[in-house]
């Protein structure tokens, strides 16, 4: 299939982003690329100086909101995309609303316990809505034990599934952004099968 047949396919479909850090940030970009045509992307931080080293940020957008520095870094990419931006924390209760519509959610949160959440709401409050985590990306090397793992109908895990982000083992770029990408194929992969 010609990449033009490709683009034109993924830009009737619709993408939450949850997060929009080193996985949410990096995965936006890449699914901008191919041509997705609505990306929902939902963050409630700002960019700051120590997340130039693996978040698709440049060092005059730090004190931004994440969602408006991204917005624009992704309309330079392809100025036809459309970006629905939520500067708000996500919750069990937002989450429905501000994803609805969305044909793939990609959760991109740093904490566990924010992961689990997103889980949960989406596949009791949103049944059906394939969901694409990340899991497992800190350190270097090791690449090849990075996969993508389906769950069950609806869910899909990236990463080593393992790998613990610590002080002596934090997210490096070259991971974080494998990880990144593989979210956003396997968006890629579902959207593509779909009609």
């Amino acid at each position: 299939m010609r990449f033009s047949a490709i683009r034109e396919h993924l830009s009737s479909f619709r993408v939450g982003i949850a997060g929009a850090g080193g996985l949410g940030s990096n995965c936006a970009a890449s699914l901008a690329r191919t041509g997705i045509g609505t990306l929902v992307i939902a963050d409630f931080d700002v960019v700051e100086d120590a997340n130039l080293s693996r978040q698709f940020y440049f060092a005059g957008q730090v004190g931004m909101k994440k969602t408006e520095a991204l917005r624009a870094n992704i309309l330079r990419i392809n100025p036809l995309i459309n970006i629905i931006a939520h500067p708000v924390k996500l919750n069990g209760e937002n989450i429905p609303v501000i994803f609805s519509g969305c044909d793939v959610i990609v959760e991109a949160f740093d904490m566990a316990e924010m992961k689990e959440m997103i889980i949960i709401t989406v596949q009791t409050k949103m049944p059906g809505i394939p969901l694409v985590i990340g899991s497992g990306m800190a350190g270097w090397g090791d690449a090849g034990l990075l996969k993508c793992r389906k769950i069950d109908k609806s869910l899909y895990v990236c990463g080593d599934e393992s790998t613990e982000v610590s002080e002596e083992n934090p997210p490096l770029a070259p991971r974080v952004g494998i990880v990144a990408n593989m979210q956003a194929d396997t968006v890629v992969d579902i959207l593509m099968n779909l009609k």
